[in-house]
């Protein structure tokens, strides 16, 4: 662990426990990142920015539900993202624009979060071994569902013929794979889900 990663992670600390000080820190550190993200899809400044703050202060109010000193960043590009959204839809209904743009401009935001989070070797090691020990533990069938699904790009129905099972059947148990990771995988739980559970 590096002299800065020890010293965030001691400011984390003091962030959960309500240092104000501790959040200047990283609302100076994320401030910027965050407008420069919003304004390529929202294309106001202005916007941007308060977006930023917004999001930064909702951080602030809700410092107990992060988990880790990444999950700040998750936490403020999730948010950042969903307002970003919900501006383009307002924009789609009053300019009528097509779902492929709304679709696509999401696609893109998924992409930019991902691009944005720096993880170092051993946090993108820790993530992937994670990822693979969660999978290994999930039960057998469940598992078998999963990689089909996921890693294999299989459809509902192709992964019902092989296995002999019903449609219901693979859908009860992706639905309990996705449970289980959920709760296994929290503290990287949106990067994991735009990495390996997004349709």
């Amino acid at each position: 662990m590096n002299n800065n990663t020890s010293f965030e992670l001691h400011l984390f600390e003091s962030f959960k426990e309500g240092d104000e000080t501790a959040f200047t820190y990283f609302y100076d550190k994320y401030f910027r990142r965050i407008t420069a993200f919003s304004i390529q899809f929202i294309y106001d400044k202005d916007e941007a920015e308060n977006l930023a703050q917004e999001a930064l202060v909702y951080l602030w109010q809700n410092k107990e539900t992060v988990e880790s000193l990444n999950g700040i960043q998750s936490f403020l590009y999730t948010y950042a993202k969903s307002k970003c959204l919900n501006m383009i839809r307002h924009n789609k209904v009053k300019d009528k624009f097509k779902s492929e743009v709304l679709n696509q401009k999401e696609r893109e935001l998924d992409i930019e979060i991902l691009n944005s989070v720096q993880f170092d070797t051993l946090e993108l090691t820790e993530l992937e071994r994670l990822i693979q020990e969660s999978i290994s533990d999930l039960p057998p069938k469940t598992r078998e569902v999963f990689i089909k699904k996921r890693f294999e790009n299989k459809k509902n129905a192709e992964i019902a013929e092989e296995m002999q099972v019903t449609l219901k059947a693979v859908e009860a148990h992706m639905t309990k794979a996705l449970k289980i990771l959920k709760t296994k995988l929290s503290d990287y739980l949106f990067l994991i889900f735009i990495l390996i559970c997004n349709n």
